[in-house]
């Protein structure tokens, strides 16, 4: 499994949390991480522009081979 880890505030998971309620694409771990699925992104952004987290975590590059994102 390859993951993507990504230090973001705690502002920056609330409004990550709170573009993408579909538990598939993104959900928040017990211990507050904010695990999003990369294959299930990649299909969720088709239809949005901007793109949620690329709006929200700017000047960041996303590995897209990547299986999750771990925003810690």
């Amino acid at each position: 499994m390859s993951i993507q880890e990504i230090s973001v505030s705690n502002n920056q998971k609330k409004a990550l949390l709170k573009a993408i309620k579909n538990e598939e694409v993104l959900f928040q771990d017990d211990n507050g991480d904010v695990v999003v699925s990369v294959q299930a992104y990649a299909d969720f952004k088709q239809d949005k522009d901007p793109a949620p987290i690329e709006e929200i975590i700017e000047n960041v590059a996303l590995d897209f081979s990547a299986e999750y994102f771990i925003f810690s």
